[in-house]
């Protein structure tokens, strides 16, 4: 099939090289512009752009798909598909009806649930056991089109969103060439959505950071959990703002909500057990471990 790819992140980068791999023909990919990062403000360009220049693939990064030119330049292309992944533009009605078997979508959750922009994220902070990828036909609705495929894993106490993306890319990238298997073949009827059943997965803020120890410790971890690529999880130490990236619920401790137990371990009080930090960045330092952090510190109490 003749595909055009739309996406942006590492996760959509790792979908695209399944399909540069395959026997589908990429014609050409959509990524974000190139934005300016870090303090010299040097211009970074996505995961999907580089793999995309290697793999000798044109790459088209508008601003807005709104424009009528993009629509044209994706007509001149004859795409069969359109491919989206983790792109970060919603498509227009315009381009939505453009390639002739219609625009598909690799959504990082088992939908209905966990429609949005941040699925494998709040599924890990809500304490879900199970998430999975569904390719999906695109609607103008958000995430709401008919289910082509679907895949389920088993989300691990010791996962975190950044080991979730891997793995779900992984599964993505494969359970996508299934997908344009199925669609190619005649007779095929994909699922309707239960309306019923349908959550959603807003865009994370960075206040979310922000821990609250008078929450239960699960309930802190699995938010540790989800955070850990953006904004990541933060709080107040000895008087410093301190980034978390691991925790882990322990027991021996008898701490108060936000009391801070600092001795070879780095321990903080929730409202019913406790928390050991065990991976942290303190402001204007490098990523540690607890231990290392508190040998660090030149007093040894809260």
């Amino acid at each position: 099939m003749r595909i055009v790819f739309m996406g942006t992140p590492d996760f959509a980068a790792t979908i695209l090289s399944g399909l540069i791999s395959s026997k589908h023909r990429v014609m050409a990919v959509f990524t974000q512009p190139d934005k300016p990062n870090g303090r010299g403000h040097k211009l970074s360009i996505s995961p999907v752009k580089i793999l995309a220049l290697e793999s000798d693939i044109s790459v088209l990064q508008p601003i807005t798909l709104k424009d009528e030119k993009v629509a044209v330049q994706i007509s001149n292309l004859d795409p069969d598909i359109i491919v989206v992944a983790a792109y970060g533009m919603l498509l227009p009605e315009s381009i939505l009806k453009i390639p002739k078997r219609g625009c598909i979508n690799v959504h990082g959750s088992l939908l209905p649930k966990y429609r949005g922009a941040a699925p494998i994220q709040w599924a890990v902070i809500n304490g879900e056991k199970e998430t999975g990828i569904t390719i999906m036909n695109m609607e103008t609705g958000l995430d709401c089109g008919d289910i082509i495929c679907q895949k389920a894993i088993q989300i691990k106490e010791s996962d975190t969103a950044s080991s979730l993306y891997l793995s779900l890319a992984e599964i993505g990238k494969n359970e996508l060439l299934r997908g344009i298997e199925l669609i190619s073949s005649s007779g095929f009827v994909p699922q309707k959505q239960n309306e019923d059943e349908a959550s959603f997965a807003p865009k994370l803020t960075k206040e979310m950071g922000n821990l609250n120890f008078n929450e239960s410790a699960h309930t802190v971890l699995n938010l540790i959990r989800g955070l850990d690529v953006w904004p990541v999880a933060q709080t107040i130490i000895t008087g410093q703002k301190v980034k978390i990236y691991k925790a882990a619920v322990v027991e021996g401790f008898n701490l108060a909500p936000n009391e801070v137990f600092i001795d070879k371990r780095l321990i903080v009080g929730c409202r019913d057990l406790t928390l050991e930090l065990l991976e942290v960045r303190p402001e204007n330092g490098k990523r540690m471990s607890g231990e290392a952090f508190v040998n660090g510190l030149s007093g040894k109490s809260s």
